[in-house]
């Protein structure tokens, strides 16, 4: 119960933050270079439990620049007493770096990717068709 209450003083964290596709006036605040390509709650939520951070994933919830982006996450930095759950990360801008790192090696991703590569296949088997008449 007094985790629940608590839970207003954890560093927010929104998708948008981390994402390679927004500019830093859409709400991105890490570089492109280490950014990832759009993130989502669930993944940024895996990679918390991966630092072993706490988090508590908010789906009600919508960036205030953009309300079309649902969902944000509250993660744990710093504990009641000021020590750090996790000694590598200190401060939402590691924290930020850390997750966006992390989020491409995601399980979920990689299925992801696997049929978007084999439909590109497909289209690029007959592009290759094309390029061998030539």
């Amino acid at each position: 119960m007094a985790v629940a209450t608590s839970i207003k003083k954890w560093v927010v964290l929104y998708p948008v933050y981390i994402n390679s596709k927004k500019t830093i006036a859409e709400g991105r605040r890490i570089c492109t270079t280490k950014a990832c390509e759009n993130p989502t709650c669930l993944e940024i939520g895996d990679c918390c439990s991966h630092f072993k951070l706490p988090y508590a994933i908010e789906i009600d919830k919508a960036y205030p620049r953009d309300f079309m982006q649902i969902g944000r996450v509250r993660v744990l930095l710093k504990r009641e007493d000021g020590t750090l759950c996790n000694p590598a990360i200190a401060t939402r801008k590691q924290l930020m770096l850390h997750v966006a790192e992390l989020v491409p090696r995601h399980p979920g991703r990689t299925k992801k990717q696997e049929p978007a590569s084999t439909s590109n296949a497909g289209t690029s088997k007959s592009g290759k068709g094309g390029k061998k008449k030539r």
